[in-house]
């Protein structure tokens, strides 16, 4: 009984982990279905648990969200970093990856244990094919250029990517 009781607050909290920002939810008109998760560890240490959410259709074609609930403090300029060594790594060039990393250090702020970044990637968006960035609720930049979005979203998504039991984990099909 005691076990049981212990349980329930953890399933609560599990599920609010996964939940999508109020403010990413109003992005779109159709439902966001949660696509896939996992965990990123780095030297035995959890950095972060990585959602993919999709609005109506497939990740390559819908709107995309990959949420990123960290698990430690994390500089901003180390995320910039690694966002561009990774886009980098995946093919992009150097002039892009001047133009992005200017733009990246404009919109990734230092994380905390427990906070959530969110990106929003509409690559079939005509009015705005870029990236939409959200720490929490809230919105704090946006980067429209839909080659960053491509680029950006590999790190996680591309076949090349560093982490494929991760992304096996994001890509896997909802049931239902």
């Amino acid at each position: 009984m005691i076990r049981a009781l212990l349980f329930i607050p953890l399933i609560a909290f599990a599920a609010l982990a996964t939940a999508l920002p109020t403010a990413v939810q109003h992005m779109e008109p159709t439902v966001w279905q949660q696509w896939g998760s996992g965990e990123v560890s780095r030297l035995g240490f959890r950095l972060y648990r990585a959602t993919l959410w999709v609005a109506g259709g497939e990740p390559q074609r819908a709107p995309t969200a990959l949420q990123l609930d960290y698990r430690r403090d994390i500089r901003g300029t180390t995320l910039v970093e690694s966002s561009i060594s990774e886009m980098r790594r995946l093919g992009a060039s150097e002039e892009q990856l001047t133009r992005w990393q200017r733009a990246l250090s404009d919109v990734l702020p230092d994380v905390k244990a427990g906070d959530s970044l969110v990106a929003v990637f509409r690559p079939g968006d005509s009015i705005s094919p870029g990236v939409t960035f959200f720490h929490g609720n809230h919105q704090i930049g946006e980067i429209s250029d839909a080659e960053f979005g491509r680029a950006f979203f590999a790190i996680w998504l591309d076949p090349a990517t560093r982490a494929p039991e991760l992304r096996a984990a994001l890509l896997k099909r909802p049931q239902g």
